[in-house]
């Protein structure tokens, strides 16, 4: 691209790829030093209790183990911000798979078997690891994940519903689910004399840096965090994870250089989850479809470590006008490992059930579900009574329709049929709201006319530091390929971690405002530069963070073909199209890759994708990807992502509103209701499995009492 003119929404390649598809790209287990060491972590075997006895000995006489580090020697460690990251400094095991040990090695081999040859003793207590709505441990916490109130209510919901034409009262349930990233969680770390350098995996360096200084009581600028290359995170690398921290302890330990890389089996148990969710929804309609109440219910468990609060009925607070509405939280503390963020937090899970629910409202009503959400379609929003910045909701419905020739399908259950396959289609609308952090960039105009910007963005694979040179080549008014971008260096300045799409508003309007203020003083500016080149600076705190009187959030519709195979209960997808409205598409390459990747994520959280939480020995029964099943090419056949263009005003200089979420939004729904529509059948437990499917088909085609006669 040599133009400026359609610098900013134009299909760029990513900057990084050529690295990555030739293997020069060097991720955090990489970045080899002399003497560098490989640590490799020891799991709780109890699902509670403590450690009464460590024997070290058989690991310490393999050969090339170098240290072995336990609740009894390793060194104290200031108290972190984090609970789940306070590790080696107490016998107690609030789960099964806490780290109680860390073996260092020469080789990952020698560390492996080092591990393996520990031997701990624990005082087993009683655990409960079983979540349900009646848990007599259930509570309503003061709030859930990302600060939301735990109860909202308006109006009377109860006598609403009470007195509705038409009520639906549905439970749904969601089970635990797992990041899985492509890369493993790694750090390396090395320290020097008193200053400490770390190549970690992480959607964040700064925070990564801020927990180390804390733990380590070392001043922040005598720490360096570096994240050039991070092969995914989905959240589970949102925030700093043992990882990081043991291989900075064992590091000082040793006096060696340190890589930890979590064993993939591991990762359930110590970087976080989809915490399960349990739904209950009641709907209330008049003759004419138009909402009357609303009432969403979640229940989920935390652990006993840290409280998180899947925040799954906030979704219910923006999608639909009305009257009496009431959205509620409960949480149970169970003694499973900590919840986290994945993917859409909150909106994932919580949309899934409302828009499932709203599917069956439709079929009740009789009603087009596409039709049934535009009539719900509300002026303001709903929970705050603010005015959108902008929500065109009903025209990605209405485009989506169009696109996927909604307007020929029978609506029927069980209508469609090909053979032994039935066919069903589905819809699901999809929301995320529009978050943005304050950050630091700067922006440099050198002698050669190339320009030099430096943002402390994270770049997990969504092309984020292509589309910020884009953001500095639009304000510089000038060809992208004149645009040199650093980034993910806590060195840098401050910035907001790669998570809740909020990444590329809140770098990118950093990057757009010193390139803006590089192009006032270049003006000012006469003759040839200095050799140093001109530099200007940029923090948004106080504009990025700034309360705004508009309710911002990215909008969609998802659309899905299914067929379900009635011999052997195999739902396959044939077709998913989505239609978003994210404000300006800033590069339309990676946009359209971030909407097909989410909706792919939802494709495999309705159909394969399941986690349990073994009662008798507390761990999850799913532990690696030969159990826990993401999608594959072969499951994944016809995805479309589309968009509508929207200019909105009220967001950031770009206009832009995050894409990285959205598209798992509505996924899952879309895909269930499509399995109904096939089958006639409401299946209200994920993923949808063979056996699960065949079963329902079974139970449907001979009812209770029947089967065996």
């Amino acid at each position: 691209m040599t133009g400026t003119e359609t610098v900013l929404g134009a299909p760029a390649e990513r900057r990084e790829g050529r690295e990555k598809v030739t293997g020069t790209a060097r991720y955090a287990a990489e970045y080899d030093a002399p003497g560098r060491a490989q640590a490799w972590p020891v799991p709780a075997a109890v699902a509670r209790g403590r450690v009464t006895g460590v024997d070290t000995a058989p690991a310490l006489a393999l050969p090339g183990v170098l240290a072995v580090l336990t609740h009894e020697n390793a060194p104290r460690l200031g108290d972190p911000d984090d609970p789940t990251l306070a590790l080696l400094q107490s016998p107690q095991v609030p789960h099964r798979g806490w780290f109680v040990g860390l073996v260092v090695a020469e080789t990952l081999e020698a560390a492996r078997a080092g591990a393996a040859a520990v031997r701990v003793t624990y005082e087993a207590e009683g655990h409960d690891v079983t979540l349900t709505a009646a848990h007599p441990k259930a509570y309503v916490p003061e709030s859930a994940n990302g600060g939301f109130p735990a109860v909202t209510e308006h109006g009377d919901p109860d006598g609403a519903f009470a007195s509705s034409a038409t009520r639906l009262d549905v439970e749904y349930r969601v089970p635990p689910l797992h990041n899985h990233p492509m890369e493993p969680h790694t750090s390396t770390a090395r320290w020097d004399g008193g200053r400490l350098t770390v190549h970690s995996s992480s959607q964040g360096t700064s925070a990564v840096r801020a927990e180390l200084a804390r733990m380590f009581e070392v001043p922040e600028e005598r720490i360096t965090v570096l994240a050039e290359h991070v092969g995914g995170g989905f959240g589970s690398k949102g925030t700093p994870r043992p990882d990081v921290v043991l291989a900075a302890m064992a590091a000082r330990e040793t006096g060696r250089p340190v890589t930890v890389a979590l064993p993939r089996r591991y990762l359930p148990a110590v970087v976080g989850h989809r915490a399960p969710t349990l739904h209950r929804l009641r709907l209330g309609a008049g003759t004419g479809g138009r909402l009357t109440s609303l009432v969403h219910e979640v229940t989920t468990h935390t652990s006993r470590v840290k409280e998180f609060v899947e925040q799954a009925a906030v979704p219910a607070r923006v999608m639909y006008a009305a009257p009496a509405l009431r959205t509620r939280h409960r949480v149970v503390p169970l003694d499973v490992p900590t919840p986290s963020w994945m993917r859409a937090p909150g909106e994932c899970p919580g949309m899934y059930a409302l828009e499932s629910a709203m599917d069956e409202l439709a079929v009740e009503l009789g009603m087009d579900p596409v039709e049934l959400r535009i009539r719900n379609e509300p002026e303001t929003e709903p929970d705050s009574g603010k005015p959108f910045s902008s929500r065109h909701l009903v025209e990605c419905l209405r485009e989506g329709a169009r696109r996927f020739g909604w307007e020929g399908r029978d609506p029927r259950p069980g209508s469609r049929s090909a053979g032994p396959l039935l066919v069903g289609s589905g819809v699901a609308a999809a929301t995320y709201p529009v978050l943005v952090s304050p950050c630091a960039a700067s922006a440099r105009a050198l002698p050669d006319g190339g320009f030099l910007v430096r943002v402390n963005a994270t770049d997990i694979g969504t092309g984020a530091r292509t589309v910020c040179a884009q953001v500095a080549a639009d304000a510089l008014g000038v060809p992208l390929d004149r645009v040199r971008i650093e980034v993910a260096d806590s060195d840098i300045g401050f910035a907001p971690m790669a998570g809740g799409s909020s990444g590329t508003a809140s770098w990118g309007w950093a990057v757009h405002e010193a390139c803006v203020r590089l192009t006032g003083r270049l003006a000012e500016h006469s003759g040839p530069l200095p050799d140093e080149g001109i530099a200007a600076d940029a923090d948004t705190s106080g504009a990025a963070d700034a309360e705004s009187p508009f309710a911002r959030h990215a909008f969609g519709a998802h659309f899905a073909e299914v067929t379900v195979d009635t011999v052997s209960g195999e739902v396959r997808v044939r077709r998913l199209l989505g239609v978003f409205a994210a404000g300006r598409i800033l590069n339309a390459r990676t946009a359209r890759s971030q909407f097909i990747g989410g909706m792919t994520m939802g494709l495999g959280m309705a159909l394969t994708e399941d986690s349990t939480v073994d009662p008798a020995f507390g761990d999850f029964t799913e532990s690696d990807l030969a159990s826990y099943h993401v999608p594959a090419h072969a499951d994944v056949s016809a995805v479309e992502a589309h968009w509508i263009d929207e200019d909105d005003a009220h967001l950031n200089p770009m206009g832009s509103k995050g894409i990285g979420e959205i598209g798992i939004v509505g996924s899952a729904a879309a895909v269930g209701n499509a399995v109904h529509h096939a089958t006639g059948i409401r299946f209200r437990e994920l993923p949808l499995t063979p056996d699960r499917v065949l079963t329902g088909l079974l139970e449907h085609e001979h009812p209770a009492g029947m089967l065996g006669t």
